[in-house]
């Protein structure tokens, strides 16, 4: 704790030391300017002339082959006013289409003097820049300080003076006027009468006149289409020649070593920047800015004040938001999202600060103007560094729904201050190094406040680090992280001094916005993160409840099938993901977005910075021929190579991770029965691989225009040999689909019952009543008779007969018959059991009882059940069930008495008249 103290009070003294040094020793020349104030500036002047004559001698500066400097036109040619044939005098429309043509005319020699202009341009540029090219390709990395401070200047001329950035809307604008005029001159020239009178004359000088101008506006139109296309290829060059510029101004040094005279240098800067920071034109900036914006300058303070105002009650939202995070029944991701909310809203007001200060200062001179620029990235930075501040709180996003380690959020809590202090001032002063003033102070000055942001950086990652590391200091890969962070910062610092400070600046800048960059992705990938484990919780409390259920169903069915003498499955393959290979396909794939994201933007970040990235697109590993004639042929680069393979393992990855995506985000919010969704997810598979063929062959230039051959022969094998495949590929998404059978399903097709125990793509599986697993292709289902047992309603009709002997008492039967029907538990209610007498036979009165069963698997149960108690109650009610009766003739033999033939032999009887 004493050591924590002590480097915290070291840092402190290490800040006020830096601050001093620059704003305190500025007392002396500042004094001594005000008192010689117009002397000074006298001398300024000079000094300020003598370096631009030197460079004026430089053959690289003083002879600029171009300046592409192109103005948009002030306005185009006058739109043609046609006369009206009916109601204006011939000698009127005569003079209203000279006065258009001349107009015309004016405006065709105005564009193709532009257009000159612009081809001139366009190729003396296009020669300067291959000129200048083979120079630096033959310098290389030898070129002087000097010389790289004029290809700074040539930078900053060709950004300055470049193409205004409407000119090609503008020729654009014009184009599509002139072309509906010529369309309205071909209709006016179409309706004119041409007459046969004394005035065929004028009537001819008016069809000229009209054949003239419609000439002039197709000239005008030729001309306007060239003058596009020439602006375009000039714009192109100049990005293509800043491009350069930057590419090699990058690895050149900017400014001379750091020496006594750049130390001697920062005693002139602080006092140029005290003596800016006066009262008066402060006064007037802030006048002139409340002025201009005091919309917004009021709308900005009325909202610092609500939310100073608010403050508590956003940190009492924050935490209640936490309060039933991990709770699977309360758990919601919006939770979360209004925990980032109120973070940001709790981020807010240092942000509104520094905005409002940049609106006041916006309309001042060039000194404060470059303070409100300075200010505007300050509020950029303090919504960057607060925010993440206010993730890291105490019961807040980083700690409650993030569960990060808790070391780290006490470092970030710790040190996310410090750097504030000294990175806010910094970056509110550095853009006064670029004004015209202060650009002769930026190796001096704008070095010393970029050391001093190194150090910053440097020591806030090393804090950062070494608390990360607390609970695995034996990890190479974090010690490795841990050197990286903490000596990068230090190198750029190094270079700077060495004088490579616009190569330190840069590669600092681009770090600090990727570092961003990285940062605000990995607050996506979190927030991501938890959206899934909320749903994958709530998804497996679901899915225990229905697996108890299915469970309690299926105990019940071979409690039945026990009773019954059937055989059912022991288990039943429900169409659906593992609740483990979800959650690790859905991690997997917001992992590689988020990784696709971060590198995307990284390449287009460090793209334009690092030449080599560039090289792929240089190396042409083939040609193909386009559809367009005499177009170039296409070139496939080792960029295109490698971007297809980049497609060619996402498409892999997310055919490999996104059903179980899917299944957590979408399909498990909506109400489907089970099956569909695991349809879904087939069919979703299936398109991704198609659409990812599809882009990598695009990619490499395969043309389908001449793939139909192979089209046509997949086509005709279809058709014949893989025709069955198919269409038992098909019927199975129709059976996921449509739903006529499930699986649990009890069903007859071709003669054989069972129950459906698993669906597939091509085939499905049914298990008979002797346990044998039938495999039936999907085309059957789907051509054939198929009877479904318990497709909408399990409840089956079993009909029992009964006989009576004649003489019974046919109420009676029918009372006990519903009687017996009625005490079985089997039976269902509704529909009521039913008792009907149906016939008169031969030797008994026949009954049918008609009664209603829950599954089919009851129905022989029932049966036995339902026969052995109308036994005993007929036998108890003294009701006789009647045995077939038979009649027996014996014919006489000879010499023997007989009966004849056809009448009975008397068979004898007890007293109740039963055969013996």
């Amino acid at each position: 704790m004493n050591r924590h103290r002590l480097h915290s009070h070291c840092w402190f003294r290490s800040f006020c030391l830096i601050w001093t040094v620059i704003f305190c020793c500025a007392a002396l020349p500042v004094q001594a300017e005000e008192n010689n104030e117009k002397s000074g500036e006298e001398t300024n002047e000079e000094g300020a002339e003598t370096p631009t004559e030197e460079k004026e001698e430089e053959p690289e500066e003083a002879r600029p082959a171009v300046q592409p400097e192109l103005e948009a036109d002030a306005e185009g040619p006058p739109q043609i006013q046609l006369p009206d044939t009916e109601t204006a005098n011939i000698r009127q429309q005569i003079q209203a289409l000279r006065t258009s043509l001349d107009q015309r005319l004016i405006a065709v020699e105005g564009t193709r003097n532009r257009l000159t202009y612009a081809e001139s341009l366009l190729n003396r540029l296009k020669d300067e820049y291959d000129s200048f090219e083979l120079r630096l390709e033959k310098a290389g990395l030898n070129l002087t300080g000097k010389y790289a401070n004029l290809l700074q200047q040539r930078l900053e001329r060709l950004q300055r003076k470049g193409i205004a950035e409407d000119l090609i809307s503008d020729i654009e604008n014009q184009l599509s006027t002139a072309r509906e005029e010529q369309l309205r001159l071909e209709e006016f020239e179409a309706v004119i009468d041409p007459g046969d009178d004394a005035r065929d004359q004028l009537r001819s000088q008016r069809a000229s006149l009209v054949r003239q101008l419609h000439k002039a506006v197709t000239e005008h139109i030729q001309a306007l289409n060239e003058y596009y296309s020439t602006v375009s290829a000039l714009q192109e060059r100049v990005q293509a020649y800043q491009t350069l510029l930057q590419q090699r101004l990058f690895w050149l040094p900017s400014a001379p070593v750091i020496g006594l005279d750049t130390l001697t240098e920062l005693f002139t800067a602080a006092a140029w920047f005290a003596k800016q920071m006066r009262l008066d034109p402060l006064r007037e900036a802030i006048g002139k800015s409340v002025q201009e914006h005091g919309g917004p300058i009021a709308v900005l303070i009325a909202l610092l004040a609500l939310l100073l105002f608010k403050r508590r009650a956003v940190r009492h939202n924050l935490k209640a938001n936490s309060q039933y995070v991990g709770n699977v029944g309360h758990d919601r991701i919006e939770f979360t999202l209004f925990a980032f909310a109120n973070s940001v809203l709790l981020a807010l007001p240092g942000v509104l600060v520094f905005a409002i200060a940049a609106l006041l200062l916006m309309e001042g001179n060039d000194f404060f103007s470059a303070l409100s620029a300075g200010l505007a990235t300050a509020a950029l930075v303090t919504l960057l560094l607060a925010l993440v501040h206010n993730v890291a709180r105490q019961d807040g996003l980083g700690d409650t729904h993030f569960n990060w380690h808790i070391d780290s959020l006490r470092a970030l809590r710790r040190e996310l201050p410090f750097l504030l202090a000294v990175i806010i001032p910094i970056t509110v002063i550095m853009p006064t190094t670029a004004t015209p003033g202060g650009s002769e102070f930026e190796d001096s000055l704008g070095r010393l406040l970029f050391t001093a942001v190194s150090f910053a950086l440097s020591a806030f990652a090393h804090r950062i680090m070494s608390a990360v590391r607390s609970d695995r200091p034996q990890s190479k890969r974090l010690l490795f992280l841990h050197i990286l962070a903490v000596v990068t910062p230090l190198v750029l610092m190094v270079a700077s001094l060495l004088g490579y400070h616009y190569t330190a600046l840069e590669l600092e800048r681009n770090l600090f916005i990727s570092i961003c960059w990285i940062a605000f992705n990995a607050m996506l990938f979190y927030i991501g993160l938890r959206a899934l484990s909320v749903r994958e919780r709530r998804l497996t409390l679901e899915r225990l409840r229905e697996h108890r259920e299915g469970e309690r169903k299926l105990a019940e069915a071979r409690d039945a099938a026990e009773s019954s003498g059937e055989g059912v499955p022991q288990t039943l393959e429900l169409p659906e993901m593992d609740l483990e290979d979800i959650n690790q396909q859905s991690t997997a794939l917001l992992r590689i977005v988020i990784s696709v994201i971060v590198i995307t933007g990284l390449w287009l970040l460090w793209a334009s910075l690092i030449p080599a990235l560039q090289l792929f697109d240089n190396i042409t590993l083939w040609t193909i021929a386009t559809d367009l004639e005499g177009g170039d042929p296409l070139p496939i680069t080792l960029g295109d190579l490698l971007l297809a393979l980049f497609v060619g393992v996402g498409t892999v990855l997310a055919v490999r991770n996104l059903p179980g995506t899917l299944e957590v985000m979408v399909l498990s919010r909506m109400k489907l029965e089970p099956g569909t969704g695991y349809a879904i997810t087939t069919l979703t598979t299936y398109i991704l691989v198609l659409i990812g063929v599809v882009a990598f062959l695009g990619v490499i230039g395969v043309q389908w225009s001449k793939l139909q051959w192979l089209v046509a022969a997949l086509g005709v094998g279809l058709g014949f040999g893989l025709q069955e495949i198919v269409a038992n590929f098909v019927s199975g998404i129709i059976l996921l689909f449509e739903r006529p059978i499930r699986v649990g399903d009890t069903v007859t097709i071709g003669g054989i019952t069972g129950t459906v125990s698993r669906i597939r793509i091509r085939a499905t599986t049914l298990v008979d009543w002797d346990r044998k697993e039938q495999i039936i292709p999907n085309k059957t289902f789907v051509t054939q008779d198929l009877t479904n047992w318990t497709l909408s309603d399990s409840i089956t009709r079993v009909i029992l007969q009964v006989g009576v002997a004649y003489g019974s008492d046919m109420d009676q039967v029918q009372e006990l018959l519903t009687e017996v029907a009625q005490s079985n538990e089997r039976v269902v209610d509704d529909p009521a059991p039913a008792v009907f007498c149906v016939g008169l036979g031969d030797s008994r009165i026949d009954f049918e009882l008609r009664v209603f069963v829950n599954d089919p698997l009851d129905i022989m149960p029932l049966s036995h059940e339902i026969n052995a108690a109308i036994t005993r109650a007929l036998k108890e009610a003294g009701i006789e069930i009647p045995f077939p009766q038979r009649d027996i003739h014996v014919r006489t033999m000879t010499g023997v008495a007989t009966q004849p033939e056809d009448e009975p032999i008397p068979r004898p009887r007890d007293s109740n008249n039963n055969l013996k």
